[in-house]
């Protein structure tokens, strides 16, 4: 009877024995079971990160290489030379037909009018050489000329005789520079400044009896933007040229207003 006993007692202690050493292993698989999930979203939040950081990275290789392929063109293409227009703003609000005629006088009575004008614009031609990426140096020539006829009237208004095609010109000449504070493959700003003098001349003559006189010429460049498509570009500048000989004669002030040009890169 004691044997069985002692036996019993045995069994249980070994079956008491191996739930404890089960049990924590057990417990082990099921902490387990919770780690690798967490685990697994945090290596695919890395990987998402790791991929946006390699697509940054690619876009930023991409601009520098196009940057850098433009001012490889830059240095390339050093010099350019465009053909442009220019308004007349200042000409059409200064010189334009009259509003009234003498209508009240004897009919022997004289008087000139001028008459039917025309404003053929400026025209001009600029050549720059870039000796970097923000500055150019260069020259221009513009050209603009109004002309109108000389009517003579009597008292009553009435025509009497024409002188057709009277004019008066400016030609400017100056050098210039260049100043661009923003550049792309496609699109740069920039402004810019011409100093030289200007040539004036035409039908009429000074208080001298000259037909032509000289003065002082400034060409204003506030901003200007090109686009560029290989060696060709256009160009679209907002500024400003003045010229006078003196504070009493003065040929233009805030001429050429805006302007539009073409031109090409060699």
């Amino acid at each position: 009877m004691k044997l069985y006993t002692v036996l019993a007692l045995c069994c249980l202690s070994l079956i008491t024995m191996a739930q404890g050493k089960v049990q924590p292993d057990s417990l082990a698989v099921s902490t387990d079971s919770v780690r690798i999930p967490l685990n697994v979203r945090a290596a695919k939040a890395e990987l998402k990160q790791a991929r946006l950081d390699v697509k940054e990275a690619k876009q930023e290789l991409k601009e520098a290489k196009a940057e850098k392929r433009h001012q490889r063109q830059v240095m390339e293409y050093r010099n350019e030379i465009r053909l442009g227009w220019g308004d007349q703003i200042f000409e059409t609000l200064m010189w334009h037909n009259p509003t009234s005629y003498t209508l009240t006088m004897p009919t022997g009575y004289r008087r000139t009018y001028k008459e039917n004008y025309r404003y053929h614009q400026h025209l001009w031609l600029e050549y720059q050489h870039h000796f970097n990426h923000w500055f150019a140096l260069g020259a221009m020539v513009d050209m603009s000329e109004v002309a109108w006829d000389n009517v003579e009237r009597n008292g009553q208004g009435i025509e009497q005789n024409r002188t057709k095609n009277q004019y008066f010109y400016n030609a400017v000449i100056m050098p210039t520079i260049r100043f661009t504070y923003y550049r792309h493959p496609n699109v740069n700003l920039y402004s810019g400044l011409g100093v030289g003098m200007d040539i004036n001349g035409g039908t009429e003559t000074n208080a001298q009896g000259h037909h032509t006189d000289i003065g002082a010429a400034v060409n204003i460049t506030v901003f200007g933007v090109s686009a560029h498509y290989k060696r060709f570009f256009a160009a679209v500048d907002f500024g400003g040229m003045y010229a006078l000989k003196n504070a009493n004669c003065i040929f233009l002030a805030s001429s050429r207003i805006i302007t539009a040009s073409i031109g090409v890169k060699f």
